[in-house]
């Protein structure tokens, strides 16, 4: 997927969402704010404000009254299970749909995906 087909306030939770799976907004840590994420990205901020109530949504941040978001205990588990629920329409899917117009089969498909994984340190 194209980064310039995504929506920007998706753009801008799956920032966030990033930065909580990698360690880098840990849990319990208060989010950047709506204003805070418009002046750092140059975008309007009903734009951060949508990206960051999709992830209130997904039970991801709360909100606290005068305060500001948060990320919730468990953030990290809800974020791995989304993306795995969509992992295959969004990868796999494109992934076999392109193998066949390119007339790969399953055997080359598979030797492919375990040389790539091998180059990355997936498998030992």
């Amino acid at each position: 997927m194209e980064e310039a087909t995504v929506p920007l306030f998706q753009q801008v939770a799956d920032l966030i969402a990033d930065a909580i799976v990698d360690g880098s907004l840990p849990e319990g840590e208060r989010a950047p704010s709506t204003n805070e994420l418009a002046t750092f990205h140059h975008i309007n901020p009903a734009t951060a404000r949508k990206g960051l109530a999709l992830l209130v949504e997904q039970g991801v941040l709360s909100k606290r009254r005068g305060v500001g978001m948060f990320v919730e205990t468990g953030a990290k588990k809800v974020i791995v299970s989304i993306r795995k629920q969509n992992f295959a329409h969004n990868f796999v899917v494109p992934l076999i749909d392109e193998a066949a117009k390119l007339g790969m089969n399953r055997e080359d498909l598979t030797t492919l995906i375990t040389q790539v994984s091998e180059s990355r340190g997936l498998y030992e």
